[in-house]
């Protein structure tokens, strides 16, 4: 890690968040402030119309680790995470959703499982595990459909991997850069390509149980499995065409 840098990066990406922003920026600082490590946020804004920049900027007065990128136009989730993922300097970079739907204190459940702590380049927050703990479920249309899709997203792209969709995941610097220098899909599908191409470059990944909160006001709408499903057979047409450019050993 290079002196100087960061130990942890945060990044959350951020579409018309104005509601939310605020108060899951004031949890992500109050929990910097109780570590002994350092640490940058950068809140990503993808195109946003309502005031997500103006609060986010705000809250630079009294959180000085805080950065926010400002996109003019709407690129997708997966963009706006891999511009993050780039920008960032922390020798640890997390990505997180603006709504805290998953508590920013379950970053630790994944800071164990990664070097040099742990033995994986990556950890992922994941509900699809036993031990997992949903405080409000889903809708019950949405655990269905994401269940069908995650059965197709294990058969075709990550194998093994039950919830591949968590907005919840850890990365060191190394393996982030070379995952998110090659990533192509912007919205949806970006999950599964992460994941996908980080097995196809040799690191490793630890699915970690968490604890997780459904939100109202999630802009995740059903017909979404629907599109991601359209972008997983992208994914793997890339693979088989090597379209990633990745050199095989």
């Amino acid at each position: 890690m290079n002196i100087g840098k960061p130990y942890l990066s945060i990044i959350i990406p951020a579409y018309n968040e104005g509601e939310r922003i605020g108060s899951t920026l004031k949890a992500v600082a109050g929990f910097i402030e109780k570590q002994s490590y350092s640490a940058e946020i950068l809140v990503v804004s993808d195109g946003s119309t309502d005031k997500t920049v103006e609060i986010a900027e705000s809250a630079r007065d009294h959180i000085s680790s805080l950065r926010v990128i400002e996109n003019k136009e709407n690129h997708g989730k997966g963009w706006v995470v891999r511009q993050g993922m780039l920008e960032a300097q922390g020798g640890f970079r997390l990505f997180t959703d603006a709504d805290n739907a998953t508590p920013i204190e379950e970053f630790e459940k994944l800071l164990g499982w990664v070097k040099p702590q742990g033995i994986y380049d990556i950890a992922i927050g994941s509900i699809g595990l036993k031990e997992s703990k949903v405080d409000r479920p889903e809708p019950l249309p949405r655990v269905i459909a994401g269940r069908m899709a995650n059965f197709l997203i294990q058969t075709v792209a990550v194998p093994g991997i039950q919830d591949t969709q968590r907005g919840f995941k850890l990365f060191t610097a190394e393996s982030a850069e070379a995952i998110f220098s090659k990533t192509k899909i912007d919205r949806w599908g970006f999950d599964i390509e992460v994941l996908a191409l980080a097995r196809k470059l040799g690191f490793t990944v630890k699915e970690v149980p968490i604890r997780w909160i459904h939100m109202a006001g999630s802009k995740v709408k059903a017909d979404i499995y629907y599109k991601t499903l359209a972008e997983l057979a992208k994914i793997r047409w890339w693979l088989w065409t090597n379209s990633y450019g990745i050199r095989r050993n």
